[in-house]
């Protein structure tokens, strides 16, 4: 296998990975993030000979599931191989890191490598094959918009803007053209140059090894073995071979793609002694087209698969290609295309997966599967028997499955793919289906009938009896009806089953059914011109159930406003500067925490967490675990010689545990296969306690808090409810939200030989926080210890404690074995222990007049903060300082409360405590509202702050920026002409519903108390000219030290390229805090330009002496002369302060104003929803950089809607965290990204506060997320008037399919058995 062309013999354990396994040149690019293949983070390009079509193919993968020996006589590239900054940059590196597609850079390499893919097989691909190649690659940072805006560059121009260059654009339709405040020449829609970019050329691309080459051409026949210490992996040449080796070894899998088998090893801990790999067998991969049908090689890809189906559905008529249009539909959406690429269509059939998308099709569709072995070949149906794994029905030991016919469809049949899942693509369904119908020719009676159903039972479940009892039905409502009955019936879901949402499937299971009804009904139409008259048709408003929300290309307008045309060139303040590492991430030369090499005599540490929510540890037996190869020791509260964290938040517990995935020990081992595999077999003892609490519900009976109430009030609050003219009360939860910054929890701790010196390499956004934890934990000085971050993959607030948590047991380990100490936790590992957002449960009571104005309002909010005290109290104080947003009302009262449960403790996340709070408060505008009969924005706007005033705590400010971003966001988005189009399309739509919104955001920036604004830095200028700059900031992905150069290059008035920064590290900048609160380039940039500002004053005499001179000419007269070239600068801070007591203070530096339109397309029968558009417009004052602050705004938009529409986490009965990964948690991908999204930084801004007037803008854009929310919202409830049904529904987020499903109650709604919550166990319990 080669990367670049270093060609290497697979010499090592067969079942290692190829991301595990040590290749000869360390090649750190390519990133593992979550080990399931879901992610993309690790995609790398495999190439083959391909036997058939005598090409060469390429196709990405998802290294993580790749087992070594699977690439004998493959050519592998990784992101390195594809170019380098220090030879040459390809094309796609270069305009993802120029188009800014890139933050904190880890998932960029795999990015890369799918766009490189598509390119070495399309270099002109179109729109759709970019997002196909994309849609298994997940971010968490920018949004995807400026990611897919650099794969267009490569992309044929289809739909693109025609005005190009004119400085106008097609989307530009604001009801009022003329920019409010500043002329349109000042508004920039560029934040890259086109012509700066180098062209594609593929003759320069890497040629497929020729020795590689001449091994396809006179294949291997024999069979090749490799010999593992627990695994043997047997790759036969031949059929005949293959058939031997399974006769001999029944019980031997036969492994392709690994998209199944491995996951399962590593999940569930299945173990194969023998592993057969039958990928040399072209047998396998036949395919052969008949008249009555196709026969798929069961070893061809499902991508293969795919483009087999496609090829076939445009050489034959409709009627004969139903079966493989309904596969093709299901193949679009299955997996991301790594997996698609990796998965072989044998191991999805066999796998017989409960949610499988193939299976219900190939079901219906009459799919035979071809079996042969050593007696001979023999056909078994891939019928319900088959699927349900009776012996009688199934595949024998010795027999394998060699193809899979599908026959032609005929006249008159009719077959149907459905599927629901929690997102558009790359998601695992809820619930899928094929349907197939054969009507009695010129008729509309069923002659023949098959529905299957995946996600409702532990395998694919076929309706057999219903469809039997139908048969010479006519296809009308009546039979509908039955069918609905007799489904419901033999298709039955128990209460307690896995996955849960249960009554959304059940529903599923009959609305499926009435699409495919009106589906059929809208074909007959077309077939039977003749029998108009005696076969009923849908009325119009039904047939909008039909289509399917297609995927489209996002588009859309970034506005900013240009630098003054007098700005000298150099000056880089306010212009797109491209991320300082931008191009590093594209390369995969960005070095990460785990990517420093292996330290001499490294250690591997592992955590072992507590199985109960709240127990007494009665023993921990760690002898089987110490005496396995490789294992050195164990780390217990017994072997910290400082302090144990804090008396109620201990780093290791000593005899109690409060919540599943503390941690308990630690175990240090050779490697981390020895040290994952001594985790295991440690025995520890538990006795339960009670109370057990996971339930904001619970808490409350239990009286179970953190801390004391929080508690803010003006006015006369029962007078004011007294006065008004109605009264509404309401209820609002909100779940919680795992940060999965791409680059998991990661620390590196190497011990010192004297002096009890420790240096910490560490993924963090408060280094001076772990060096704190570290000394306190060891008992040494803070001066031994030195922590590094050189950069973080992703933050979030979720690198704020617990780093600290993790470095000091890492840091207890090297200490005692004295060897470092590398501990990275895999995904599963990290969203189980680090904790994430704060569910809340909100109480609201709110009195207002029938003209819509608002007296009185009362919230009480109750935040589910775990099993320890961590970040919960500021975050609960925080949340109620914001609960007003944009709104003067009156009379107020806020309570906050935090509650102990059993769960992980919940920590910092962006926006912290506001994306959850104001959700309750923009609840209450639209409750009034639905009871004022009047349009939410009219509500908004008449009770929003309109002159300057002071809020709930007395801080004196002026609304004039919150009421410019109002209006421009009204006014660009053509709101109210969108508005009436809205309604205009819901009057004609049964099915699908349009909902909008538009929200107001009054966003607080900083911290509530002075010293935590205070910041340093460190400057050197060298002899040569060269300047260093070090401040206290972590570089997480929001360009951080891009801006930091830019302020420094403003200051000392020289070029960036003269800057450098190395690193964040405790030795140079000392008693830093948190790089958090949306503050860090504020107070930082104040930093660093103090040290510049004190340098440059220094220098000034020499300058005024000698002003025609160089500024190296002046660094080196100034040396001469002896003045200092080193300034630390320093800023005290913005004041800040909070009085509880009085209810008052001055928390806040400075607010962000803002405001998002949102528009949405619902699906009433499934709670499927598309964004049509979505449109912010920021107050950003005069950015440092657009091109990042817009980035950060799209990107936390992106981030708030996954919050608000599908981040769902799941919680068993016994507080046990089930979704742990991509599969089960799904963050927004790019088919989430609004078709159209536009952002607009609001012109003529100004705030003398802040440095260069620029804010802070990391934050604030997490709650404009919600404006998806309310539209959703907005589009249930109408759906839910012309159903008749209460308008007023509580609110719940996320808004899942499953909410919007139920909340738009029909029939089918109503006819589901529903079960009596007392007669069964649920599968899942809500936590808030």
């Amino acid at each position: 296998m080669t990367s670049q062309t270093s060609v290497m013999e697979a010499t090592c354990p067969p079942w290692h990975l190829f991301l595990d396994h040590p290749l000869p040149v360390r090649l750190t690019g390519t990133k593992y993030a979550c080990g399931t293949g879901s992610c993309g983070a690790c995609t790398v390009m495999v190439s083959k000979h391909d036997p058939m079509s005598k090409k060469i193919r390429h196709f990405s993968i998802t290294a993580c599931l790749v087992p070594i020996c699977s690439l004998y006589g493959a050519a592998v590239t990784t992101v390195e191989g594809v170019g380098s900054i220090k030879t040459k940059l390809h094309p796609v590196q270069e305009r993802i890191a120029k188009s800014h597609g890139t933050q904190c850079g880890f998932c960029t390499p795999g990015m890369v490598m799918s766009i490189y893919t598509l390119l070495r097989n399309h270099p002109q691909p179109s729109e759709d094959q970019l997002m196909e190649a994309l849609g298994g690659n997940l971010c968490r940072c920018t949004g995807y918009r400026p990611i897919l805006e650099s794969g267009r560059t490569f992309c044929v121009e289809s739909n693109g803007c025609q005005q190009k260059g004119t400085g106008k654009c097609c989307l530009d339709q604001g009801e009022n053209d003329s920019f409010s405040h500043g002329k349109s020449s000042d508004i920039s829609t560029d934040l890259f140059m086109k012509d700066e970019f180098q062209p594609l050329d593929p003759t320069q691309d890497l040629i497929f090894p020729p020795e590689l080459l001449r091994m396809a051409e006179n294949p291997e026949k024999r069979t090749l073995t490799f010999h593992g210490e627990r695994v043997t992996w047997i790759s036969p040449g031949t059929l005949k071979d293959l058939l031997e080796l399974k006769v001999k070894h029944p019980e031997a899998p036969l492994i392709l793609g690994n998209t199944s088998l491995g996951p399962a090893m590593k999940s569930q801990g299945h173990f194969h002694p023998i592993l057969l790999y039958p990928a040399r067998i072209s047998e396998l991969s036949m395919v052969s087209k008949t008249s009555e049908g196709l026969t798929i090689g069961a070893g061809c890809s499902l991508a293969q698969v795919k483009d087999i189906l496609a090829e076939r559905i445009s050489e034959l008529p409709e009627e004969k290609t139903q079966t493989y249009r309904a596969l093709l539909k299901h193949l679009k959406s299955l997996a991301g295309q790594q997996i698609r690429n990796m998965a072989s269509l044998g191991g999805h059939i066999i796998s017989r997966h409960y949610n499988s998308d193939m299976n219900p099709i190939l079901a219906v569709g009459n799919a035979t599967l071809n079996l042969i072995s050593e007696e001979g070949t023999r056909q078994i149906p891939l019928n319900e028997h088959f699927l349900a794994g009776l012996a009688s029905a199934d595949l024998k030991p010795e027999e394998i499955l060699e193809s899979v016919y599908i026959p032609h469809s005929q006249k008159w049949e009719f077959v149907s793919a459905f599927r629901q899942a929690q997102c558009q693509q790359n998601a695992l369904a809820d619930v899928n289906a094929g349907m197939r119908v054969l009507l009695k020719e010129g008729t509309d009676t069923i002659e023949d009938l098959s529905i299957a159903y995946g996600g409702v039972g532990v395998t694919t479940i076929s309706a057999h009896n219903s469809c039997q009892q139908l048969l010479g039905r006519r296809w009308n409502e009546l039979m509908l009806d039955e069918a609905c009955r007799l489904l419901l019936d033999e298709v039955s879901i128990p209460g307690s089953a896995p996955g849960g949402s249960v009554e959304f499937k059940r529903t599923l299971v009959v609305s499926f059914l009435f699409k495919f009804y009106l589906e059929v009904l809208q074909e007959l139409k077309k077939l039977v011109k003749l029998f108009s008259d005696c076969l009923h048709y849908p009325e119009i408003s039904d047939l909008s159930a039909l289509e399917d929300f297609p995927v489209t290309v996002p588009q859309g307008v970034q506005r900013y406003q240009s630098v003054d045309s007098h700005q000298p060139l150099q000056d880089s303040v306010g212009r797109p500067i491209m991320h300082v590492s931008g191009l590093k991430h594209a390369t995969g030369e960005a070095m990460f925490c785990d990517d420093i090499p292996r330290v001499d005599k490294e250690l591997f540490m592992a955590l072992v967490t507590s199985t109960r929510a709240h127990a007494k540890i009665i023993s921990i037996d760690l002898s089987e675990a110490l005496e396995l190869p490789g294992v050195l020791d164990v780390i217990t509260a017994k072997d910290i010689p400082g302090t144990n964290g804090a008396e109620d938040d201990k780093l290791l517990p000593v005899d109690e545990v409060l919540c599943v995935g503390q941690i308990i020990c630690a175990v240090v081992a050779e490697t981390d296969v020895q040290a994952k595999r001594a985790i295991k077999m440690i025995k520890i003892t538990y006795e339960d306690l009670e109370p057990v609490i996971f339930t904001i519900e619970d808490a409350i009976k239990h009286n179970s808090f953190l801390c004391p109430e929080k508690k803010l009030e003006q006015g006369n609050i029962e007078e004011a409810f007294e006065k008004v003219d109605q009264v509404v009360e309401g209820e609002v939860h909100v779940g919680g939200q795992e940060h999965f910054y791409m680059e998991t929890q990661t620390v590196l701790v190497i011990p010192k030989t004297e002096d009890k010196e420790l240096d910490i390499y560490v993924s963090t956004q408060d280094p001076a926080h772990v060096q704190k934890t570290v000394s306190s934990t060891l008992n040494i000085p803070i001066n031994r210890i030195t922590c590094h971050v050189k950069r973080v993959g992703g933050g979030f607030g979720g690198k704020v404690g617990r780093p600290a948590v993790l470095g000091a047991i890492a840091a207890v380990g090297a200490i005692k074995t004295g060897h470092p100490i590398r501990l990275v936790l895999d995904r599963e590992d990290d969203m189980l222990i680090t904790g994430g957002r704060h569910p809340l449960f909100g109480k609201y009571k709110v009195g207002f007049m029938n003209n819509g104005r608002i007296k009185a309002l009362d919230i009480e909010c109750f935040i589910n903060g775990g099993c320890t005290l961590d970040e919960s109290e500021q975050v609960i104080e925080f949340l109620v300082l914001r609960l007003e947003n944009a709104y003067k009302i009156q009379n107020l009262r806020f309570r906050g409360r935090a509650c102990m449960t059993n769960l992980p403790s919940n920590t910092a996340f962006r926006g912290f405590g506001f994306p959850q709070g104001t959700l309750i408060t923009e609840s209450c505008i639209t409750a009034v509202a639905a009871k004022c009969g009047l349009l939410p924005e009219k509500i908004r706007e008449k009770n929003m702050y309109k002159t300057v005033d002071k809020t709930i705590y007395k801080q004196a400010f002026s609304p004039e920026p919150l009421i410019r971003c109002w209006n421009e966001c009204l006014d660009k988005t053509s709101f109210h002409s969108r508005r009436m189009q809205v309604e205009e399309f819901n009057k004609k739509n049964y099915w699908k519903k349009k909902g909008i919104a538009i929200i107001p955001m009054k966003f607080t920036v900083g911290f509530a108390a002075t010293s935590y604004h205070q910041a340093a830095a460190l400057v050197h200028i060298y002899t040569d000219g060269s300047v260093l700059v070090t401040h206290g900031g972590s570089e997480l992905g929001q360009g951080i030290h891009t801006k930091m150069l830019q302020v420094a290059s403003r200051e000392l008035k020289i070029p960036m390229s003269y800057m450098h920064i190395c690193e964040t590290s405790t030795a140079t900048v000392p008693n830093t805090i948190a790089t958090a609160a949306s503050i860090g380039s504020d107070v930082n940039g104040r930093a660093v330009q103090n040290a510049c500002q004190i340098l440059l004053k220094r220098l000034e005499p020499i300058i005024k002496k000698n002003p025609e001179g160089t500024w190296e000419d002046w660094i080196e007269a100034a040396f001469e002369q002896r003045i200092s070239l080193s300034a630390t600068g320093y800023f005290r801070g913005y004041k800040a302060f909070m009085d509880w007591e009085k209810g008052e203070g001055d928390p806040f530096p400075y607010y962000v104003y803002g405001a998002a339109c949102s528009e949405v397309e619902i699906d009433c029968l499934t709670g499927a929803h598309k964004k049509i558009r979505a449109d912010i417009v920021m107050d950003a004052c005069c950015s440092l950089n657009p091109a990042i602050d817009i980035g950060q705004i799209e990107g936390s938009f992106i981030q708030g809607m996954g919050l608000y529409t599908t981040e769902e986490l799941k919680y068993s009965p016994e507080g046990v965290l089930y979704s742990r990964g991509p599969d089960d948690y799904k963050i927004p991908t790019i088919t989430d990204v609004p078709v159209e999204f536009n952002v607009s930084l609001l012109s003529s801004s100004h705030t003398p506060l802040t440095i260069y007037s620029s804010k802070g803008l990391g934050e604030s854009g997490m709650f404009l997320g919600s404006a998806v929310f309310f539209a959703i919202a907005d589009a249930v409830a109408t759906a839910r008037r012309e159903r008749d049904i209460a308008e007023h529904f509580t609110v719940k987020s996320p808004a899942t399919p499953e909410w919007v499903r139920m909340a738009c109650a029909d029939r089918f709604t109503e006819m589901i058995p529903r079960d009596d919550p007392k007669t069964f166990k649920p599968w899942s319990i809500p936590i808030a």
